[in-house]
């Protein structure tokens, strides 16, 4: 094991920086005036900003500490995850981010309020609410008590959660999302430079990349795994991953929101297209680390106290020099950061905009704000009170994911048959959230409680998908009809499709975000047969 300490130097840098980002987190709250403000950035955001963000809010717990540790315990099937986001986010772009932005919601349960009613919207908004909190925010907070472990065992691991806590919580109750995506930036960039550090330094010790193909089990170096993998089989790839994608950059107001903050639909597609692009370099710098590790650490797993979340930490301090450690370590930390605040002030707009404003419609932009402030300030107690319970899984990663595949199911077959659809009804929106939602909770007793059925996780999330779809089309067939002029506006229109291919005809290829489309998927799947 690495020598995990660290010197003057590294501290230094490390306060400055953590002082730098709650500096400007406060600098931007003085320009918080209404709730559009501190919810949405003003409806300013650009697309460089949006793309940049979607990373960096992405990158805390299940990049650069998920991933890593996931390839050295299975290999870099995890990569999966990443690159089928830049095919998500080509679909999103093109047909949903057009009606989010044309209808200007403030929150994806607003979405389903407006297209079916408000029943929908505040069943959606409290489970989406749950997995901000215990999903997100509680993961994040854990990948960062995990480096603090390693820096400073005597440290108690709760403590460590409460300290990230309220340093992330500090600038978001401040500035809203404004504050988050201004730090985001910068959190992104040093992000990108210290992963590529660490894997170039890796990959200098371990000798040459000929040196790892030759040496590594060539099935751990495929993205495509048998039918009886443990991790991700290749039926979940097909089935399961593109499902869990979708509901994670589609609907989860965690990262929707910077795209509802978007100044234009161009920049909100050109954003979902950056963030695209941008997940595409984690197999060079987040997974393929994880392969390195292998070979420079094979008695590692026979530690009595190792998790394969250790890994990147354990790169990191022994082979980064002293002081640029403490550069490194500012990645992680803007990670970590990045993920707690993104989470935190999604809750807190869903609380406020979906809840309060309805509860108390008498509260001016003021009260919304502080409203929104306190709320944030909860939520930071709450995810920081679950974050140790994750320690009793595996990896993060199974985590994150694993929970997942029993909530979001029903939201993406609700918002798929909404948006693509004017048949289905309020009445069976909510009936196939509530059938999907049940069917979960049964598979969880069976898989999970009793273990009486031995079901992957990726395979349960179709298998609730189907059955939410089901009754949503089966109950509203039964039904009326919806009213056509109250729900023309968030039902995709293949006639605006012709109408939008005469206007971009005669743009040049740098303004076509079709195009950029293309060009994204043809640089995904030359990556993907290249691995496969």
């Amino acid at each position: 094991m690495p020598d995990f300490s660290l010197h003057t130097l590294d501290i230094l840098s490390i306060g400055f920086y953590v002082v730098v980002i709650i500096i400007i987190g406060f600098y931007v709250a003085r320009r918080v005036g209404d709730s559009a403000d501190y919810f949405l950035a003003g409806r300013s955001l650009t697309w460089s900003m949006i793309g940049f963000s979607l990373l960096a809010s992405n990158m805390s717990s299940t990049s650069i500490i998920g991933m890593a540790g996931s390839a050295f315990n299975t290999g870099i099937s995890v990569y999966n995850y990443e690159w089928m986001a830049a095919v998500v986010m080509v679909l999103f772009a093109i047909f949903i981010v057009p009606i989010y932005l044309r209808n200007r919601i403030f929150t994806m349960p607003e979405f389903l309020e407006r297209r079916f009613d408000f029943r929908s919207r505040y069943y959606f908004s409290a489970f989406t609410i749950f997995g901000n909190i215990f999903i997100d925010t509680a993961g994040a907070l854990y990948a960062g008590a995990m480096v603090v472990s390693l820096l400073y065992p005597e440290v108690p691991f709760t403590l460590s959660v409460v300290v990230l806590a309220i340093l992330a919580g500090l600038y978001t109750v401040a500035g809203g999302l404004r504050a988050v995506v201004y730090t985001d930036i910068i959190q992104a960039v040093i992000l990108i430079l210290g992963c590529t550090a660490v894997s170039v330094l890796a990959l200098i010790e371990v000798g040459s990349w000929e040196t790892v193909r030759a040496e590594t089990d060539p099935q751990m170096l495929s993205l495509v795994q048998p039918r009886d993998d443990d991790f991700l089989p290749w039926p979940g790839l097909i089935f399961g991953v593109p499902l869990l994608g979708f509901y994670f950059w589609c609907t989860n107001q965690f990262m929707v929101q910077r795209v509802l903050a978007a100044r234009s639909v161009e920049h909100g597609r050109g954003g979902s297209i950056f963030g695209g692009l941008l997940k595409l370099p984690n197999l060079f710098i987040m997974v393929l680390p994880g392969i390195f590790a292998l070979h420079l650490y094979p008695d590692l797993p026979n530690l009595e106290d190792f998790s394969p979340d250790m890994i990147f930490p354990v790169l990191l301090f022994d082979l980064m020099p002293v002081g640029l450690r403490g550069i490194i370590l500012i990645a992680l930390i803007a990670a970590i950061m990045s993920s707690i605040d993104s989470t935190l002030n999604a809750a807190s707009t869903m609380v406020t905009m979906d809840f309060s404003k309805k509860i108390r419609p008498d509260w001016d932009q003021p009260q919304l704000v502080v409203a929104g402030r306190i709320t944030t300030f909860l939520f930071m107690i709450v995810a920081a009170s679950w974050a140790p319970v994750i320690t009793r899984f595996p990896t993060l990663w199974e985590y994150l994911q694993a929970v997942l595949s029993y909530q979001s199911p029903p939201f993406v077959a609700a918002i798929l048959i909404g948006v693509f659809t004017t048949r289905m009804n309020s009445h069976g929106a909510l009936a196939g959230l509530i059938a999907g939602h049940l069917t979960s909770l049964a598979l969880f007793f069976a898989i999970v409680v009793f273990g009486v059925i031995d079901l992957h996780f990726l395979y349960v999330a179709p298998v609730v998908l189907v059955v939410s779809m089901a009754v949503m089309i089966g109950w509203s067939l039964a039904g009326e009809r919806p009213d056509m002029e109250a729900i023309r506006s968030f039902i995709w229109d293949g006639q605006q499709w012709h109408s939008e291919t005469e206007r971009l005809r005669n743009r040049p290829w740098y303004e076509n975000y079709r195009i950029h489309s293309v060009l994204l998927m043809i640089i995904t799947f030359a990556i993907v047969i290249s691995f496969w």
